[in-house]
């Protein structure tokens, strides 16, 4: 397999439209929304914008609030986003007189849905309404010189509460806790005059006027003193602890309005104004977490002189996970008397020009910024409960005009795989860009602080405009709104979608296989799971909101990013820069930064979890290709984790699609190969790319390892390890391609060691681990192995299977002499031997046993003779098998059993090969006759003491197997299997008699074994001149004289003395007819002294010839003598012993009787009367 088979295969990589890699993206909400009705002259924009329901209210410059209504969408177009429709225009009420030449327009829309009431601050003038139309509440009352209205309890659910709801309404001397239900009832008031931003967490709240922040706890009325807004302003006091309890407020204006006390009702809202002067700068407030909490109608307009840039770091204090209990006190005030604790109630003299930002990211912390002028830096800081600041500081590029915290949607399902971190600042800031300033979004991670991305807003003007008005209008505002949208995402159901990738046909193999998959149910299937996969990705996509940026007279969502879109949308820039050789490396260490950044992330939705699947899989194939084509011995592959490829989940058989030459071990099945749709442009622009090493270049050169190799290698056999997992998709074929990919990696690594066997080598050991633990590419691996000649792994391939025939026939081929390009079988003979005694096939046994004994009988003999062997056979039967298929190993089996197992039952059958073998050299070869004959000469003429001819014979053995033979027969012949051995003698003899005088010692066995003792005594003596021989023959009475036991006879092996006196008779007889005259003398005078007890002296001397003197026998005569004159003293002894021996038991008779005493019978005569 080259390439992949696309519609059109491309030249060149498919461009695609460039994905934003933004943490955030705009959709619009509405765009150029006539704010004015016809006839104003005055340009109107945005002031601020809440979203319930349904329902958009639009506040706006011209002091109106414009009511659209919601359109839901087509509910079978996924893509599809709800329209909005004009529904109303309201002007609220508000003071004409107290407003100056430009006033702010509508600078808040408290939307309160759990009492169905809204709050609306226009111009300093706070009007009530009743939700969705907006009708006038509470008898249309109004609150002037109002600087900023909410403050609910961020804690709270979204249940309704049958009390109302408690806002905060900030006047001019203090902030009033006030509950909105049916009617408004008065709380209680908190001594803080001119507040401009709240935030509340149950009884803590953090609050801000024009120079700092502070920290209140509204139950028990105490304050804690933060820092300045402005970090030039020396008159802050910081740290302060104040009890605000005791500060009383001034009495009421008589109006006939009465104020909430305990459970009392009021009938007014009047007495809300009282106390109040002039308009205090204004914030916009937010009551939900991470909220803003500006209005745009108070911002600097002059900066002041600019201060060094603060620093961001980690600040010391408590920690902000702990979430104290509700009502937990502030500390004890200050001791009111000691002027250096007591709060400072002079008017400021310094005035700073920053608009305050609170925001809550989580029930313990506030988000506090603070700065030094509007066109330098701003740094925000986290304040706990306990006005200790934590974490680190977070540091913007100006000071913002407008904040926000998005810590995530947890009410609405997010399904596109929103970054999963602690959440996200959004700043609006101005940007020094192209010589002028632009506003823009500022974002940053909460976990990640020195992450910054920025974020292009589209302005509804000209974007290098001067105009003042212009720009003012177009500031952007942030706002988390009450209501969340859910964005619809196609390009994430584009990319994760599965769709089948088609391989072209390689082989004849592959291409049945494909024809296979082509038939009509099969293509059912595929085009039912097309549409399904349609299906599921129609479901995908969709990323919920709340935040809302409006500029002009437009809004627009500010939703965050899929993380597919923005790492597809990195990793597809990275891959275009990747062609350049300059910075292939730092782009490659940008792909692993992703995968690893993506490592630890624990998906909660099926999006998420096929988002991570995707990049970890794109990524990963990125890097896989690119080392590859790269063939570098370093970096690149070696960076590449195997844990991070297998871990991605990418079907192997893509990667092994790119890979030269084992492309062509991809394996695909009935259902063929499915992938995620985004994937498929870059497997073909990897496909189509050149590697650095073709396939024709490996195969040509085997020492060639490019370094890609190993990478794949331990590629594969991780993967390998995830057999048996239920998970894994068409888990057949993709075995079948790892094994088959693996096993020829491994073929081809070790082909260049294959000549050297001798050099054990790590791809040799990992070739065997895997044909010994079993392959699923089964009758492939035959192929590969065939191919590259590897026999003996073959046979350990067979041998997993448990196929004993395949691997005996395959060792066969290996001794038999095919080529085995390993050579790895050492000693193939024995380990077919060894490999015969552990199977249980009687057939196998009988055919390779026999083969093997017709090349090496004692091996092949052993096949059917050794007692480890699981299948026994009975010695006839091994004899039938062996004569009909290995004649002659038919001679080494009976040798075991004859010698080794003592077996005299088939000495006969031995006897006879051993006389065939031997008769059959001295019938065709003179020159064995020859032998034979010198060796009796050479034995003779060897001076005495010498050897017996047996052990002579023996030191000087002829190497050749009919000599072996030849002492095996004489041994048998002699009787080295004892007395009771017999053989057919008649026969033996019949057979030899033609060669009696080559046969001398079988001769002489055979004469003894008839009883002939004196012919066999004749030739040991003149034929052989073994005279040691001859006497043995005298002593064992004719038994034997090849006897292979040395030592004592046993009583049972000795004849009478009888009959040895005999036998020494003949052989004294011998011994005097020996032609040399000193030979004679000395063997006689020998036999004489050493064995004269068996001889009569008369006898001797009668045979001895007269010429002899006396002195040559005189050892005899001597020993002769000795022996008479001892019988005869002996037999004297034993006469006088026997005579006393008669004394001694007359004497006892005697004696008992004596002491018995006479014994006295009577007899009775009987008389007849």
């Amino acid at each position: 397999m080259d390439s992949l088979e696309t519609q059109e295969p491309p030249r060149k990589r498919r461009r695609k439209t460039p994905t934003s890699t933004k943490p955030y993206v705009f959709r619009p909400l509405l765009e150029d929304i006539a704010l004015a009705e016809e006839g104003h002259t005055a340009k109107a924009h945005i002031t601020c914008v809440e979203l319930w329901d349904v329902n958009l209210y639009i506040g706006t410059s011209a002091a109106e609030i414009l009511h659209y209504v919601a359109i839901p969408p087509d509910p079978d177009d996924a893509t599809s986003n709800p329209s909005y429709i004009f529904a109303s225009r309201l002007q609220p009420t508000f003071n004409q007189s107290s407003v100056g030449s430009s006033p702010p327009g509508v600078q808040q829309i408290l939307v309160l849905p759990k009492v169905a009431k809204a709050c609306v601050l226009c111009n300093g003038t706070l009007t009530f309404y009743t939700l969705p139309e907006l009708s006038p509440a509470f008898g249309n009352v109004v609150v002037p010189g109002c600087s900023w209205i909410g403050g609910e309890n961020m804690n709270t659910t979204d249940e309704p509460d049958e009390d109302g709801q408690t806002v905060m309404i900030c006047i001019k001397s203090r902030i009033r806790l006030v509950r909105i239900g049916d009617e408004a009832r008065k709380v209680r008031d908190i001594e803080f005059p001119s507040g401009l931003a709240i935030a509340r967490r149950d009884n803590f709240a953090c609050v801000a006027d024009a120079q700092a922040y502070a920290l209140l706890d509204v139950e028990n009325q105490r304050k804690i003193s933060l820092f300045p807004i402005s970090s030039l302003d020396e008159n802050a006091a910081a740290g302060q602890i104040e009890d605000i309890s005791s500060i009383r407020e001034p009495a009421p204006p008589t109006s006939g309005i009465i104020e909430a006390r305990g459970h009392s009702r009021s009938t007014s809202l009047g007495t809300f104004a009282t106390g109040l002067g002039r308009r205090s700068p204004q914030s916009r407030s937010q009551d939900r977490s991470g909220q803003n909490t500006r209005e745009p109608g108070f911002r600097a307009t002059s900066p002041l002189r600019p201060p060094d840039r603060p620093r961001s770091g980690s600040a010391t204090g408590s920690s902000s996970g702990r979430s104290p209990l509700p009502d937990k006190p502030l500390p004890p005030p200050p001791d009111r008397t000691n002027p250096q604790q007591a709060v400072q109630t002079s008017p400021a003299t310094f005035s700073s020009k920053l608009d305050p930002h609170i925001c809550s990211p989580t029930p313990n912390e506030f988000l506090l910024t603070t700065g030094t002028s509007p066109e330098e830096p701003g740094v925000g800081m986290f304040v706990n409960l306990d006005g200790d600041v934590v974490r680190g500081t977070i540091q913007f590029d100006r000071y913002p005009i407008s904040i926000l915290v998005d810590v995530g949607d947890q009410s609405a399902t997010a399904s596109a795989g929103a970054a999963q971190s602690g959440g996200y600042v959004l700043a609006s800031i101005l940007q020094h860009r192209d010589g002028g300033d632009r506003e823009v979004i500022e974002v940053q991670d909460i976990s990640n602080e020195s992450h910054t991305e920025y974020l292009d807003i589209p302005f509804p003007f000209e974007e290098n405009s001067s105009d003042s008005t212009n720009r003012e209008m177009g500031n952007a505002e942030l706002r988390n709104i009450l209501s969340h949208t859910l964005a619809s995402f196609p390009e994430v159901g584009d990319r994760l979608h599965k769709t089948r990738l088609v391989f072209p046909p390689g082989n004849p193999i592959r291409e049945a296989d494909i024809e296979t998959t082509r038939s009509s149910a099969n293509s059912n299937r595929e085009e039912k799971r097309v549409q399904e996969e349609k299906a599921f990705s129609r479901q995908l996509g969709t990323q919920p909101s709340r935040i809302l940026m409006w500029s002009g007279s437009s809004i627009w969502w500010l939703v965050r990013n899929p993380l597919i879109l923005r790492l597809d949308g990195r990793i597809d820039m990275i891959m275009d820069a990747m062609s350049s050789p300059t910075v292939a490396d730092e782009n490659r260490g940008e792909i692993l930064r992703i995968i690893a950044s993506i490592r630890d992330y624990e998906a909660n939705t099926e999006t998420e979890f096929l988002s991570l699947e995707y990049i970890r899989q794109k990524s990963s194939l990125i890097l896989f290709a690119d080392a590859l084509r790269r063939d570098q011995s370093t970096s690149g592959s070696s960076e590449l984790q195997v844990e991070d490829l297998v871990n991605s989940g990418l079907d192997p058989r893509i990667l092994l699609s790119l890979v030269p030459l084992l492309r062509e071990e991809v394996v695909e099945g009935p259902e063929g190969i499915w992938v995620h749709a985004g994937l498929t442009s870059t497997i073909e622009h990897y496909a189509t790319l050149p590697l650095a090493t073709s396939d024709n270049d490996i195969r040509q050169r085997p020492s060639h390892q490019p370094e890609w190799m190993n990478l794949v290698k331990r590629y594969l056999m991780a993967w390998r390890q995830r057999k048996g997992f239920g998970s894994i998709a068409d888990e057949v074929e993709v075995f079948q391609t790892t094994d088959a990919a693996l096993l020829h990696l491994l073929l081809h690594q070790d082909s260049h060691h294959a000549s050297k066997s001798g050099i054990p080598s790590l791809s040799r050991s990992e070739l065997y681990s895997l044909v010994d633990n079993g392959v699923d590419c089964f009758e492939r691996a035959i192929t590969l192995l065939e191919q590259y000649r590897r026999l003996y792994v073959l046979s350990r391939l067979y041998q997993n299977r448990k196929m004993a025939g395949k691997v005996l026939a395959t060792w066969r081929r290996i001794i038999e002499g095919e080529q085995d390009a390993g050579n790895e079988l050492r000693d193939g003979e024995n380990e077919v031997r060894k490999y015969l005694a552990k199977i249980r096939d009687i057939s196998l046994i009988h055919e390779y046993g026999a083969w093997l004994a017709r090349r090496n009988a004692v091996l092949g003999v052993q096949v059917f003779a050794e007692d480890s062997s699981r299948v026994k056979f009975t010695p006839q039967e091994v004899v039938e098998l062996l004569k009909e298929k290995a004649p002659e190993a038919v001679k080494v089996y009976l040798e075991h059993l004859v010698f080794g197992k003592k077996n005299s039952r088939y000495a006969t059958n031995l006897i006879t090969y051993y006389l065939d073998s031997v008769l059959q050299v001295l019938e065709t070869s003179d020159e064995a006759r020859s032998v034979l004959a010198q060796s009796y000469e050479s034995y003779r003429a060897l001076q005495p003491p010498k050897p017996t001819y047996r052990q002579f014979i023996m030191d000087n053995a002829v190497p050749e197997a009919w000599w072996q033979d030849r002492l095996r027969l004489l041994e048998l012949l002699g009787g080295s299997h004892g007395a009771d051995f017999s053989y057919d003698l008649g026969n033996i003899l019949r057979r030899i008699e033609p060669y009696e005088e080559d046969l001398v010692p079988e001769s002489i066995i055979l004469d003894g074994r008839q009883g002939r003792h004196q012919q066999a005594l004749r030739l040991l003596t003149h034929g052989l001149g073994d005279y040691h021989t001859a006497v043995n023959y005298c002593l064992m009475g004719g038994a034997s004289i090849f006897h292979p036991i040395s030592g004592a006879l046993t009583p049972s092996e000795a004849s009478m003395k009888e009959d040895q006196a005999v036998l020494f008779g003949y052989l004294l007889t011998e011994f005097l007819r020996i032609e040399d005259v000193s030979n004679r003398l000395e063997r006689t005078s020998e036999l004489l002294e050493r064995f004269g007890s068996w001889y009569d002296v008369k006898d001797v001397l009668n045979m001895i010839p007269e010429s002899w003197s006396v002195e040559l026998i005189s050892g005899f005569l001597i020993s002769a003598f000795r022996r008479l004159v001892h019988d005869r003293n002996e037999a004297m002894v034993v006469k006088a012993l026997s005579g006393a021996e008669n004394l001694q038991v007359a004497a006892a008779l005697v004696e008992k009787c004596c002491a018995t005493g006479p014994q006295v019978e009577e007899t009775h005569l009987g008389y007849s009367s």
